[in-house]
């Protein structure tokens, strides 16, 4: 019988069996739950930090990682906020309270990402380390590599990068540039892949450290063995965890 699939988290998860799918966006519950189990994971070991998703939209993946913030931090949501409307900022506030999250743990940043220096960054996000960012924004290859060195600048040193969007047949050169990122910083490495439940809620990427890998790696593997698919995933000469919604193997 497959273990109950949840984060550990007793707001997170009833969000995500309650709420997630009532607020417009197209993360999907089972990367969600993983990522919430991962901050929980920070949390336990002493990781600190606040978060930053870019690409906010209206809220869905934020509220997520605002119910899996400890005591004293906060959740920092980037985005235009004018796509498809000018309303778009209001819904993600009204949103976030709706479903459980106090006003004052988050805060909305209308922002260009391709405009925001290292610097700017910085100051519109506390200016403390970042534990985990999650970068669903332009989808395209320079805004993409941008968002990751913003990213990369203000990141806890054992903290998590998280990219949405990848492996999707919609933008099949995105990996591209994470591939670019990872050479040119051989100090990341990519930890796990998260599989996707259809065609909208499309696979992510973990990136940390090599040397914060072991925080993690081995934890999920034990924490989610139903969604653990063994073989893994050959990652530039790393082999990451790769977990996915029903594991399985060809049968040949």
């Amino acid at each position: 019988m497959n273990r109950p699939f949840i984060s550990g988290i007793a707001a997170l998860d009833t969000y995500l069996a309650e709420g997630f799918d009532k607020v417009p966006g197209m993360s999907s519950r089972f990367s969600a739950t993983i990522c919430g189990h991962l901050m929980r994971r920070q949390t336990e070991i002493g990781i600190r930090g606040s978060v930053a998703e870019i690409g906010a939209f209206e809220g869905r993946f934020l509220i997520a990682m605002g119910h899996a913030l400890a005591a004293g931090e906060h959740a920092y949501g980037f985005d235009v906020f004018t796509w498809p409307d000018d309303r778009v900022l209001d819904r993600f506030v009204a949103n976030a309270e709706r479903h459980g999250l106090d006003r004052s743990c988050f805060t909305p940043r209308p922002f260009d990402s391709g405009k925001l220096t290292v610097e700017e960054f910085a100051g519109l996000t506390g200016r403390g380390p970042l534990r985990f960012v999650h970068i669903d924004g332009d989808h395209s290859p320079e805004p993409l590599m941008h968002d990751l060195e913003l990213a990369h600048a203000r990141l806890h040193p054992q903290g998590l990068i998280c990219l949405d969007d990848m492996l999707h047949p919609g933008y099949p050169f995105l990996v591209v540039t994470v591939h670019a990122y990872l050479a040119a910083h051989p100090e990341m490495v990519l930890m796990c892949v998260i599989d996707r439940e259809d065609i909208v809620a499309a696979p992510k990427f973990l990136i940390c450290r090599r040397d914060a890998v072991a925080l993690y790696e081995n934890d999920l593997m034990a924490s989610f063995p139903d969604q653990h698919f063994v073989l893994g995933g050959d990652a530039m000469g790393h082999h990451c965890v790769v977990l996915t919604p029903h594991p399985r193997l060809a049968e040949v």
